[in-house]
């Protein structure tokens, strides 16, 4: 993530948020006046606008990416916040190659193999990537690198941040405040996949591998937003056995995080420990050298509905 600076971005944050194509879409099927090359390559940045997804069906790299970039032939996306805006000069990683041709967007990704998109445009920056083999719609906002507002999108999908380390590790306690039960938590865990709201806590202490940290407490967490203010959240941890555990979040930078507790007024920092790539890469012979167990994906925040896009694949 770029280094955290108090900038907004109004125009950016507006039409990421509005930006929800439903029953009021307006296809234009009869493409742009450019060929699909120089339409991909209009933009350095396409953000995933994946609550605008039509179709029951899921693309894997595109549940993942928040952006992709297209670059002769090259395939970039950023899978992480941690990073995003300086990773790969604000492209991300690599994740495989493209051709485009005929309003047809062929993918080999470096994993996940070939995939065939039909690309249609939505509007002066809007395109639609249908996947007639899933029969599922994404939806692409094009912006240039310059403008784009890395910080909005860091802090919009925030609740996938904390997934992006195998563990936090508690590093300070205020000296004020009144003692709690949370004193006693030494290590939190947000795990992805499943249902992308489980978190964990431990009470271990000082253990130098994420792997060998025993868990005590298996729960429930939510993120939440604060009114007016774009850069600080909420969380709640929900602990059974005694009430729930509320806290202010702040992002301190790219592995530090601040969490205020207004019951008793104490502030705990919590590091990252075990930084969780979400890319999968090969070695020069094309075999797999890394690959995620726990795969994060987005998900849709919107209600799926049925894409009416007609298969003109035979």
């Amino acid at each position: 993530m770029k280094t955290l600076k108090i900038l907004f971005g109004f125009a950016l944050s507006a039409t990421l948020l509005t930006s929800c194509y439903t029953e009021e879409l307006h296809i234009n099927d009869n493409g742009p006046a450019i060929s699909l090359d120089q339409l991909l390559h209009s933009y350095d940045l396409w953000y995933v606008d994946i609550n605008a997804t039509q179709g029951y069906g899921e693309t894997p790299f595109l549940q993942i990416a928040f952006t992709l970039t297209f670059d002769n032939g090259r395939l970039f996306a950023n899978n992480n916040l941690v990073g995003i805006g300086s990773q790969g000069n604000g492209f991300g990683v690599q994740i495989g190659n493209y051709d485009a041709y005929n309003m047809i967007l062929d993918v080999n990704h470096v994993i996940d193999g070939f995939d065939s998109f039909d690309v249609y445009q939505i509007d002066h920056n809007t395109i639609e990537l249908y996947n007639p083999f899933n029969d599922t719609s994404y939806f692409l906002d094009g912006y240039q690198r310059s403008t784009f507002d890395y910080d909005f999108v860091f802090y919009d999908n925030i609740h996938y941040f904390l997934q992006e380390y195998e563990a936090w590790e508690k590093v300070y306690t205020s000296n004020f405040g009144a003692i709690n039960e949370f004193d006693n938590e030494s290590y939190l865990q947000f795990l992805s996949g499943g249902n992308d709201s489980t978190f964990r806590s431990s009470q271990d202490v000082n253990i130098n591998n994420p792997d060998n940290i025993y868990w005590d407490y298996t729960g429930v967490y939510g993120v939440g937003n604060v009114t007016g203010n774009m850069y600080l959240k909420t969380l709640t941890l929900d602990y059974d056995f005694f009430n729930n555990e509320f806290f202010e979040l702040s992002v301190i930078n790219d592995g530090t995080i601040e969490l205020f507790h207004p019951n008793s007024g104490t502030v705990y920092e919590f590091e990252g420990r075990g930084y969780i790539a979400y890319y999968r890469s090969s070695d020069a012979q094309g075999n797999i050298t890394k690959k995620e167990e726990m795969p994060k994906k987005r998900k849709q925040k919107t209600p799926k509905v049925d894409n009416l896009r007609e298969n003109t694949r035979s």
